[in-house]
């Protein structure tokens, strides 16, 4: 049965009593803002290349830019938090509490907001204070390479002041898929993994996810996006700058997703390496596997963000297991052997900081940090960890739990108790390159892992 018409003094009644009822729902709603930024830091020419023992000369040029790349979020309460993804082989605290504190005298924003990842490519810049252990360089290298980690400092300040800057309405949203890069290389010999793989042979703990953050505009449009893998970035070993396959899916993402800046954060993969290695076409395959799982992921439906941002850090203490005779110490400086000049530097930065802080050089300031992403929470772990971490974690404190390494500070590799007690280059040599006196006491595991639960359920309250 139709109605005739209402009266028109009835019908605007009828729309303010509507506007009323829902205006305030409407006004209500919670609602998250997020902003971006980037800037390139490609360092100049004349500036020597990190990573590996065997380069003996600057970089020969640029076969990829490298960048600093910013993801800022809000959420419906105003608490921020901005995370800072680099194309670099390490970063020192150094550097991250300088950025840290700028950004907290700009922006009020609390320490523990504040966050760093490093892909870890190999065709990166040396800086000054990281992997001392790795090379003595002559004078004009060490001035160029502190001249550039000051400039690093204003680049890292600029982006993320961009990200802040620009906060606007969005919907963030989290999901994961899965690529076959990587392989466990303690486990498989390298020249096999790709034939181990395909077989489904390969051995040893590796985690194949890929986890992604989508940021959408008000309208929809795709705006920003982090995705993450457990992997060694380091395909390449030549002499130009570039940010292997971690830079190659950025810049493959990009391409399909005009207007979004993609950033990558690195997992806990210490232990794992990519595979096949050694040419730009295989870094750039790597990249569009990477590129197509982060696509699958949004391709097959995203948890929406709902809820509050928290943010914890905190320092725990971890040890060495011992003091370097000066016999040892003397021996590295003398004697030939392979990597000579790796041992050399090595000596050189152990007795530098014995010097320097006496027994003090034995311990170590160890960031671990967490943070609340509405239903998704981030463990933020420093140095170079093991896959071992992000699985006993996820199992303890849940599968919404993403577990990055390399993030804050890059002093060494970070074993397992598993991985310690078993050695090799993870539990024992690294600490070589790093320039640390010994590797670390046993213990270590429980105490990040503990601290970490600790500061995760600290997020939650």
């Amino acid at each position: 049965m139709n109605l005739p018409p209402l009266p028109g003094f009835l019908r605007r009644h009828f729309l303010i009593v509507v506007a009323l009822v829902f205006l305030p729902i409407a006004a209500a709603a919670p609602s998250w803002r997020a902003g971006t930024g980037r800037e390139k830091i490609t360092p100049p020419a004349g500036l020597w290349m990190t990573g590996y023992a065997a380069r003996d000369k600057p970089a020969e040029g640029t076969a990829q830019d490298l960048w600093v790349k910013a993801l800022a979020m809000a959420d419906p309460a105003g608490q921020r938090g901005v995370l800072l993804t680099l194309d670099l082989c390490g970063i020192t605290r150094e550097i991250t509490d300088h950025v840290a504190a700028e950004l907290e005298r700009k922006y009020r924003l609390p320490r523990s907001a504040i966050m760093t990842n490093v892909s870890h490519t190999h065709c990166s810049p040396f800086l000054g204070g990281n992997l001392k252990g790795l090379r003595i360089l002559p004078p004009d290298g060490l001035a160029k390479a502190e001249a550039y980690g000051r400039d690093l400092e204003k680049w890292m300040i600029r982006a993320a002041s961009q990200a802040l800057d620009s906060l606007a309405p969005a919907t963030l949203s989290w999901g994961e898929d899965e690529a076959a890069i990587g392989f466990n290389r303690r486990e498989n010999p390298e020249k096999d993994a790709p034939s181990l793989r395909a077989a489904g042979k390969l051995k040893g703990p590796f985690d194949p996810r890929v986890p992604v953050l989508a940021v959408r505009s008000a309208n929809g449009e795709l705006r920003g996006l982090l995705v993450s893998y457990a992997c060694h970035n380091t395909t390449l070993s030549f002499s130009q700058w570039h940010g292997d396959y971690a830079g190659c899916a950025q810049v493959e993402l990009e391409r399909r997703h005009p207007g979004a800046t993609v950033l990558f954060a690195i997992g806990c993969g210490a232990d794992a390496n990519p595979a096949p290695r050694r040419e730009v076409s295989m870094a750039e395959q790597h990249g569009k596997n990477l590129a197509d799982a982060a696509d699958r992921a949004m391709a097959k439906g995203m948890k929406t963000v709902e809820g509050v941002f928290a943010s914890a850090f905190e320092d725990i203490t971890l040890t060495f297991s011992g003091k370097p005779s000066a016999e040892k110490l003397r021996e590295a400086r003398e004697k030939i052997q392979p990597n000579k000049e790796m041992y050399q530097a090595w000596s050189a930065a152990v007795t530098e900081d014995l010097v320097k802080k006496g027994d003090d050089a034995l311990r170590y300031s160890y960031p671990v940090q967490a943070w609340k992403i509405g239903n998704l929470n981030w463990a933020a772990l420093g140095g170079e960890v093991v896959v071992d971490y992000s699985f006993r974690l996820r199992r303890e404190i849940g599968n919404n739990l993403w577990v990055f390494g390399y993030s804050n500070d890059v002093m060494a590799y970070i074993p397992s108790e598993r991985v310690l007690k078993e050695g090799r280059y993870e539990g024992d040599t690294s600490m070589i390159p790093y320039g640390k006196p010994a590797p670390w006491s046993p213990g270590l595991e429980d105490k990040i892992v503990s601290k970490t639960r600790e500061l995760v359920a600290k997020t939650q309250k």
